[in-house]
């Protein structure tokens, strides 16, 4: 059996939490800020948990 390769763009993007669960960043922080509500802006700075539906293909693409 080969060893699997990590996929680095998602290693960059995604960390498995101690649980083996998948935590992801949210989107829509980065710039054109002056619109957005500071209640939104906050809540975009936390992390959050990947969708269930969407965690067996990011499990698989960062297997350590």
């Amino acid at each position: 059996m080969p060893k699997l390769k990590t996929h680095k763009g998602a290693a960059k993007r995604f960390k498995k939490t101690a649980k083996g669960k998948i935590k992801r960043g949210h989107a829509m922080s980065r710039h054109i800020l002056t619109s957005k509500a500071t209640k939104r802006k906050r809540q975009n700075d936390m992390g959050t948990l990947v969708d269930p539906a969407d965690a067996p293909k990011i499990k698989r693409m960062i297997p350590y």
